[in-house]
């Protein structure tokens, strides 16, 4: 049985809230944990269309990658446009998970689905952050122990390396040790030393996990003292951040560039700063409302902005950096990460229905 708690679980694991905006909401936002869970609806936003659809198919978790409930809401009324679509779903027993701009910055998130439908090579964060403190555990332990103190560790969240989890190593060996008078070793006697066959193993941490894996650690351990090292590795810059910045395989012209964007997302009729043959080569990506990365574009030699939405005086002002701009819609650069998120979802729950919604659409329109 799966519930809603394990949902939001992996969705945490995979986009982590610590990613996520100062100013963001992010997680489960909206039901019951221990709801059982048989069928995930995907979305962009949460509206009375993607309610009903959510609903009408029988789905208890949306995962919707605006959050619900943004900005405070003094009263939630069934006969409220604004609101009622959310009592519907309070009824029906759906929950909401939302993971917004964790979901833009993660590893494999939105950002990195827009660089890989354009093609783009040596992609990298435009707002590159510091690695998440992380410790390295090792723990000596005989032979027997081995597997059932790996086997806590793990479940109480150590030995993941990217995509991989129960990542360990261990080393055979002999140690020694002699107990006091007062001591109540697990093996041998108190008063003499003594010597045992040992495995050094070592596992990799978080640092908010640390508390609980040495917990789970030393619950599980024979010995009443257990030998514990506990080393902080040194965090640098790695592959997480907000935006993206890559390279195309070769040069092209702005015009070609944006008729790119168009075909890889489906999105004609899109606006554009900068001159038509300018030459592009270096492509930076914000998602969404992403005009306030111009400076990190500029410094990080771009030639082009791809982002969805962008003010008249931030289309100023990549004109006047000499930086050229492309506004896709927030619609366009967005809903490929929803479809690519329930494809995930998928994958990871093979025993759920899991879909992106179909009846959402782009509220802005071209005219005919």
């Amino acid at each position: 049985m799966i519930d809603v708690g394990a949902v939001a679980a992996w969705v945490e694991g995979f986009a982590p809230r610590r990613l996520a905006e100062d100013w963001d909401n992010v997680g489960l936002l909206w039901g019951d944990p221990r709801g059982v869970v048989t069928k995930i609806m995907t979305c962009l936003t949460l509206t009375p269309a993607t309610a009903a659809e959510a609903i009408d198919e029988g789905a208890e978790v949306i995962v919707s990658h605006h959050p619900v409930l943004f900005k405070a809401v003094k009263r939630i009324r069934a006969d409220h446009r604004e609101t009622g679509f959310l009592w519907d779903l309070a009824r029906a027993g759906v929950s909401i998970i939302s993971p917004h701009t964790s979901y833009d910055s993660t590893i494999g998130g939105i950002n990195d689905g827009l660089a890989r439908r354009l093609g783009l090579t040596q992609v990298r964060p435009l707002r590159p952050i510091a690695a998440a403190p992380t410790f390295k555990v090792v723990v000596f332990v005989p032979r027997n122990d081995r597997e059932k103190v790996l086997s806590a560790a793990f479940a109480a969240g150590a030995g993941r390396i990217g995509e991989y989890d129960e990542c360990s190593f261990s080393i055979p060996g002999r140690g020694t040790f002699f107990g006091s008078e007062n001591s109540n070793p697990s093996v041998g006697e108190p008063g003499r030393r003594e010597t045992v066959r040992e495995h050094r193993v070592e596992v990799l941490c978080p640092s908010e996990r640390l508390p609980a894996v040495l917990a789970a650690i030393r619950r599980d351990h024979s010995y009443e003292e257990p030998a514990i090292d506990v080393y902080p590795l040194h965090s640098v810059s790695g592959d997480e951040g907000a935006g993206r910045v890559g390279q195309l395989a070769e040069q092209t012209t702005l015009r070609s560039f944006v008729r790119l964007v168009a075909s890889s997302l489906s999105a004609p009729g899109l606006q554009f700063v900068g001159p038509p043959e300018r030459p592009i080569t270096r492509v930076a990506i914000a998602c969404g409302a992403g005009d306030d990365f111009l400076r990190d574009a500029e410094a990080a030699g771009a030639d082009v902005l791809l982002t969805g939405e962008a003010r008249f005086h931030r289309a100023l002002e990549a004109e006047s950096r000499d930086l050229a701009l492309v506004i896709a819609g927030h619609h366009a650069t967005e809903r490929p990460g929803v479809e690519d998120l329930a494809d995930r979802l998928a994958v990871s729950f093979p025993t759920l229905r899991v879909w992106a919604s179909v009846r959402e659409a782009d509220p802005l329109r071209l005219q005919d």
